[in-house]
Parts: structure tokens; C-alpha cells; sequence
């Protein structure tokens, strides 16, 4: 698909579409983003949260659409309208070309978000849709293909405008525009993002427009490239990310109401918090809303184990006795702090085991490497901070240690992300091995506090005793 010649210059200079490697993240704020003191002795749980880089990680490290076991349920803004559902991209009645181009990125048949996201998004007149779905469940590229879907080559003129919350998810997103309109070359894509620099008064000729909500509102007043009153679909991705983000909620509603009154509204989110939902309703007037169904809080599949310590040298020991007597596909390791996660590292590495490191003074195109080397199995161990605890699924994982047990920044027991951790085995239907090293009275009651939370009882460990380990695996 033809693009300006800034998005080739952006290729040029910075590789930022075809390679992780020098992809960088810049935004306001960045600076500050990974200080610690000396020892290193923050915890990730004290960071500021930067939901857009965990989401662009999770966009960099899938190729494909996982396979999402959350049931989808469909509220419908005219209750007794049919619901229409698809198996297959053909019963959407595509332009060839646009099926080409579906079939060339390897989409076979729509994943769950799609089946009922796609006949929604296409029906005439346009529907507004509100829907909740995560990184890899394919909500890009439906909505890409819709907007794909209406335009009108023939018209000069922007006609479609996706905002994003930062640079990297606009490009990230304007690659997926670019793939699927291969076929399609008349339709054309413009990036509205930083560094684009415009003169004032030149009328914009791509159809689409991509870009972040500070660009994309100059456009549309400052610089007049844009007449809002044309745009057709308006799509707000990742809108949790957005509300993350200083002033992106203002000028989102800004750029939303000066839209014309048929303006189809398409809005995504991985998390429908309060606040989204408040922000939702002001952009999207009369909405369907499609919501993945919470997967139920379950430990059914994964045994839980505690072991006695005093020190983490103890720990270290434990561990290591545990790779001992066991055999472990691949193993993730959650610490507290880098001081922490780097020590262990080190220690584990000299008794020859591979191990990956991840923590939060990496920078994304690090982090998307190691997660990648670990998922092709070129690393056995994964030794992280909270940086990981959620969204990243990899199958091989059969046992979590929490080196150090997950407490909030408050310092008390954090449900949420201990059912995050430990779930990170036992997925897809696999029994898993979950282990908590305990190594004092306080932490004692932490952990008395998750048996009583989630109703599962967890066992002693004797890591002395090798039958004993050897029997928890089988």
C-alpha cells in the first residue's frame, strides 16, 4: 500500500516499522520513567505505570492472534435486532482485494473479537461500537479492515482518522493499515504524529489518517489540513492507555465533537475501569458494546507449595534443589527488586542454568527481545520483576517461583497480582507448579492471607527432602 513519503522517510531514519531493535520510546515524561537509587532497590510496583509500553510489548512480541479462551458477550444498542455473528471473512462480502490481504497476514478464519466486532462495524448505516479486548485477539485488524472497508479511493480527502496514544501504537497500527491494503494501493495512509511537520493550509489526500490526539487536533484547527466534517469512521484505540495519559482525554472529546453527526465511533479498550467507561460514553453516543467475559479466578490447575527460608541465600538453595529433582520446561522467577532479580541471575547463570533477565529500567525494544528469545525456548528461566506478571502467555511454562511474595506499594498482600504470577502456569489446560519462598513471620501471613483469599490450601515444601519434590511433579 502507498504511503507518504514521511512514513518512508520514518523507515529511513529510524527502522521503527521493520525492526525491534531501534524502536525507542520517547514520550513526555520518559525521562524520569526508570531512576532508582543506588541499589537499585525499587520495586516495579513503585514505578510510574506505563501502560502503553506494556502495550506496545505486547503488540511487539505477537506475531499472531492467540487463541483466547474468554467467551464474548455482545450488548446490542437495538435489543431486538438479530445478532449477526461470522465464521469466515468471505460471509463479509469484501472487496477482493481486502480479502487478499486478510488472507496474505495469515488470518484464516476471524477470531472470537471479530465474529461479531466485523458485521457490526460494516453494516450500513455504520453502528458505534464499544469493545473490550486484549493485545493478540485480532481488534487491530477488524478494525482496519473496516476502515478499509469504507472508504472511497476516489475521494481525495481524509475520510477515516484512528487516534492512538503514542507515536510507536500509531505506527504499529499504521503497519497493520499498510499490510492489509497491499492489495489495495489507491487508498492511501498519512501518519499525524510528531515530527510530521505540515504547512498550514495544505489539504491532506491520503484517506486515512493515523496519529496521536495532539497532532491530529492541530491538523484538524491550528493547521486546517483536515476537515473533521468529512471523516466518516472515527476509531479511539487502546482508550485505557489514553486515559493513562496527561491531556489525551481532553483533546480525544475536543477532536470527537467536531465529527459530523453520522460519524461511525469506534472505541477499544483491554480494560473497562470506571473511568473508561465514563470517557467511553462521552465519545460514543448510542453504542453496542462487546465485552470479553472475565475469566473465572481459578487455581484449579495449579498446585501451590510454600518453602520454610531465612535468607535469600536459602532461597537460592531451595531453588536449586528444586532443578535438581525435577524436570522444568521453563520456569518464571518473580523477585520484589532488580537488586534482587540481578543477584539471582547471576547466581543461577554460575550453576549453569540459561536465564533471561527482565526489569523495568530496560527499554521496550530490550524487553521485547528477551520475551522473545524466552518464548522460543532459547531460555529456560525467566527471572523478572512485575513487569511480566500479566498479558504475557507462554505456553512452555510449567512452574512459577515467587522468590519474593507480590504486595502492593503499600506494602500489603496484592491478590490480584499473585492470581497474575502464578497464572502464568497451568494455562491452556496444563497442570502447573507454583512455589512461594517464605522468609519470615510477615511474609508467613501474606501467604496465609492469598490460602484464605482464593480458598486453596498451600502445602509445606521440604526442599531437603528430594522424594518429596519428586512427588509434587508427578
Amino acid at each position: 500500500m502507498a504511503t507518504d513519503s514521511w512514513a518512508l522517510a520514518v523507515d529511513e531514519q529510524e527502522s521503527t516499522t521493520k525492526t525491534i531493535g531501534n524502536l525507542r520510546i520517547m514520550e513526555a515524561g520518559d525521562a524520569n520513567l526508570h531512576q532508582t537509587d543506588d541499589d537499585g532497590n525499587k520495586s516495579d510496583e513503585e514505578e510510574k505505570e506505563d501502560r502503553a509500553t506494556q502495550s506496545l510489548l505486547n503488540k511487539l512480541i505477537r506475531s499472531n492472534v492467540v487463541n483466547n479462551t474468554n467467551q464474548v458477550e455482545v450488548l446490542q444498542r437495538d435489543p431486538n435486532s438479530p445478532l449477526y455473528s461470522v465464521k469466515t471473512f468471505e460471509e463479509l462480502r469484501l472487496k477482493p482485494q481486502l480479502l487478499k490481504g486478510v488472507y496474505e497476514m495469515g488470518f484464516n478464519r476471524p477470531s472470537k473479537i471479530q465474529e461479531n466486532a466485523l458485521p457490526m462495524m460494516l453494516a450500513e448505516p455504520p453502528q458505534n461500537l464499544i469493545a473490550q479486548s486484549q493485545s493478540g485477539t485480532g481488534k487491530t485488524a477488524a478494525f482496519v479492515l473496516a476502515m478499509l472497508s469504507h472508504v472511497d479511493p476516489s475521494l481525495k480527502w481524509p475520510q477515516c482518522l484512528c487516534i492512538s496514544p503514542t507515536y510507536e501504537l500509531a505506527l504499529q497500527t499504521g503497519k497493520v493499515i499498510e499490510q492489509m491494503g497491499k492489495f489495495y494501493p489507491e487508498v492511501k495512509l498519512a501518519y499525524a504524529v510528531r515530527g510530521h511537520k505540515m504547512e498550514r493550509g495544505v489539504k491532506i489526500k491520503e484517506q486515512i489518517v493515523i496519529g496521536t490526539p495532539g497532532t491530529v487536533l492541530d491538523w484538524c484547527i491550528k493547521l486546517k489540513l483536515i476537515d473533521p466534517k468529512k471523516i466518516k469512521v472515527f476509531v479511539l484505540d487502546e482508550a485505557d492507555v489514553m486515559i493513562a495519559t496527561q491531556g489525551h482525554q481532553d483533546q480525544s472529546i475536543r477532536i470527537q465533537r467536531m465529527l459530523p453527526k453520522g460519524c461511525q465511533m469506534l472505541l477499544f479498550s483491554a480494560t473497562f475501569e470506571d473511568s473508561v467507561w465514563k470517557f467511553a460514553e462521552r465519545v460514543v453516543p448510542d453504542p453496542n458494546i462487546i465485552k470479553l467475559k472475565r475469566e473465572e479466578e481459578t487455581l484449579d490447575t495449579i498446585k501451590q507449595y510454600y518453602v520454610l527460608c531465612n535468607s535469600k541465600e536459602d532461597k537460592f538453595n531451595a531453588l536449586c534443589n528444586i532443578y535438581g529433582a525435577i524436570t522444568i520446561a521453563q520456569a518464571m522467577i518473580f523477585c520484589h527488586t532488580r537488586k534482587t532479580a540481578n543477584w539471582l541471575a547471576g547466581q543461577l547463570s554460575k550453576e549453569g542454568h540459561q536465564v533471561a533477565l527482565l526489569s523495568g529500567e530496560m527499554v521496550v525494544e530490550q524487553r521485547a527481545a528477551v520475551i522473545e528469545r524466552f518464548r522460543d525456548g532459547k531460555e529456560k528461566v525467566l527471572i523478572t520483576t512485575n513487569v511480566c506478571a500479566r498479558g504475557i502467555d507462554v505456553e512452555q511454562v510449567s512452574v512459577v517461583i515467587n522468590f519474593d511474595l507480590p504486595l502492593d506499594k503499600d506494602g500489603n498482600p496484592d491478590n490480584e497480582t499473585y492470581l497474575h504470577r502464578i497464572g502464568r502456569t497451568g494455562r491452556f489446560g496444563k497442570r502447573g507448579l507454583a512455589v512461594n519462598m517464605v522468609d519470615s513471620q510477615r511474609s508467613m501471613e501474606i501467604l496465609k492471607t492469598y490460602e484464605r483469599h482464593f480458598n486453596k490450601k498451600i502445602g509445606r515444601l521440604d526442599t531437603d527432602d528430594l522424594d518429596e519434590i519428586e512427588k509434587i511433579a508427578n
